[in-house]
């Protein structure tokens, strides 16, 4: 069950924060680390890349805009199909998570709904998406993932519009990253919001650097991910409310 939100966040008094957020997102919670007394330590888990084909995607944007429900996977979903078209729309617009969410309403949809369990199943457990025979569905994300969304909307009658607006790509690692994990202290925090990015951080780094780094604390947003963790090698994991940066962060800063 998920815990609410976090109103205040508790300082973090010198704590390193390993980021793991794509190559290029990390800024503006970096800058929240560090005005929480922490030290943001950029570690990327994949890098995103817009959709090759921009005027493609941009009519099947358009045209999306157009069907009954939206649902967008990601905030990297969100920030892609908003450069390439404003997003105005009739329809409901769904999110998976509170992250999500928040990018929605940063572009303009004022009501964006998410459930509370911040995953595939949660969103599927919404009222909304119960009856859809015939409905028309747009589904605005990237390739890979674990396809439950998609498989699930086919599988209760909707005519699903599935449309890719980025993709995801491995990390580019370099000596500097090993370096700074191996002189990481146990009382670190990792924060991750998703297992494509454990993966990739486990397969590209060195065998000492990945042990340092599992010997810290991960900060994960949500109970699947939190398995993903131990499985990996994680020993101690806090599973924050959600993988909005204030829940990250709050529970980064609780101690133990």
């Amino acid at each position: 069950m998920q815990r609410p939100s976090s109103r205040k966040t508790p300082g973090l008094h010198g704590r390193i924060v390993v980021i793991t957020r794509p190559a290029g997102t990390a800024s503006a919670l970096a800058r929240k680390v560090r005005v929480l007394g922490g030290v943001p330590l950029r570690l990327p888990g994949m890098g995103l890349r817009a959709a090759p084909d921009a005027d493609a995607v941009r009519a099947g944007l358009c045209a999306a805009l157009g069907d009954e429900l939206i649902v967008f996977t990601s905030p990297a979903a969100v920030r892609h199909a908003a450069a390439l078209l404003p997003l105005r729309t009739t329809a409901c617009v769904l999110a998976v998570g509170q992250g999500t969410a928040q990018a929605l309403r940063r572009h303009g949809v004022a009501a964006p709904l998410a459930p509370r369990r911040q995953d595939s199943e949660g969103l599927l457990e919404l009222s909304q998406l119960q009856s859809l025979r015939g409905r028309r569905v747009a589904l605005i994300g990237a390739p890979g993932g674990r396809g439950v969304l998609r498989e699930q909307l086919a599988a209760r009658g909707a005519r699903l519009r599935e449309l890719q607006v980025y993709h995801r790509v491995p990390p580019r690692l370099d000596r500097r990253h090993a370096e700074a994990l191996l002189q990481l202290p146990a009382s670190a925090r990792v924060l991750l919001s998703s297992a494509e990015a454990l993966h990739n951080l486990q397969q590209l780094l060195p065998a000492p650097a990945w042990a340092r780094l599992c010997a810290a604390t991960a900060v994960v947003s949500s109970e699947r991910l939190a398995e993903a963790a131990r499985a990996a090698g994680f020993q101690r994991i806090r599973v924050a409310a959600s993988a909005v940066s204030a829940d990250l962060l709050a529970e980064a800063a609780t101690a133990g």
